[in-house]
């Protein structure tokens, strides 16, 4: 599996939501693991991003599908990187 991070903004529609139903932010992660997707770790965020997930994906196509089925919502925009532990990096360097 491959990891991967997921910054996401909120659009005003996205504000909307989570201030009248605070609980969608749980139901769209059991809606992003039904896509195949393993959520590690989620953080809301103070700054130009509003919440980062660090992510498991078996490959760029499958965090693609997410990244794309999230972002037509409308309710947010998302930036996903892929990301490597350290120590593959600097086998690797």
């Amino acid at each position: 599996m491959a990891t991967y991070v997921m910054l996401t903004i909120l659009t005003d529609e996205g504000r909307k939501t989570i201030k009248e139903k605070p609980q969608r932010i749980r139901e769209v992660n059991k809606e992003v693991e039904s896509m195949g997707v393993k959520i590690i770790a989620q953080y809301a965020l103070l700054g130009p991003y509003d919440f980062i997930k660090i992510l498991e994906a078996s490959d760029n196509i499958a965090i693609s599908r997410v990244a794309m089925e999230l972002g037509a919502r409308g309710t947010l925009q998302t930036m996903t990187m892929a990301a490597m532990p350290l120590d593959e990096f600097a086998a690797n360097l």
